[in-house]
């Protein structure tokens, strides 16, 4: 009896799969290259420019009639100027803001947070025994610790009352 066998190669990765999973890579490592403060710096660089070459543009605009070379030396003048000026303040602009936007996400999700846990510790007696027997343990802590500690811990739990 003779045995016959098929040999078949078949690609194991589809190539159109390949390809659009070479462009999701390439949008991954293009959107890394964006990070946040310099990206953002640049916007309002950019903004502030072309502000100042639009007021430029409406002070030459009644002197330019035969100096128009002049009129664009002088407004491209403008726009160099404020691109140095304000590079450096536009940066600290943008790592100020994008840091107060970081504090204010992590602020809302705690507070989301603790408004899940609590809403969970109502329904649920062994959660509340057990957030009940933190906060007492935080009393009895408190008293050995400094005013601004005690302080503090006040605040924090008002807040869970609150939520």
């Amino acid at each position: 009896m003779k045995s016959h066998f098929v040999h078949l190669e078949y690609p194991t990765i589809h190539p159109g799969v390949a390809r659009a999973e070479q462009v999701v890579q390439n949008v991954r490592d293009m959107r890394a290259g964006f990070n946040g403060p310099r990206s953002l710096s640049a916007l309002l660089l950019a903004a502030v420019v072309a502000a100042m070459v639009v007021v430029a543009d409406q002070m030459m605009d009644t002197w330019a009639d035969g100096h128009l070379l002049a009129a664009w030396v002088a407004l491209w003048a403008v726009g160099v100027a404020a691109l140095g000026l304000f590079a450096g303040a536009s940066r600290d602009l943008a790592g100020k803001f994008l840091a107060r936007m970081d504090a204010w996400s992590a602020s809302l999700a705690q507070r989301r947070s603790d408004e899940r846990m609590w809403a969970m510790a109502q329904t649920d007696a062994r959660l509340m025994a057990e957030l009940r027997s933190a906060m007492s343990r935080e009393d009895e802590a408190s008293l050995s610790v400094s005013p601004a500690q005690s302080h503090a811990a006040k605040i924090i739990r008002e807040r869970l009352n609150y939520i």
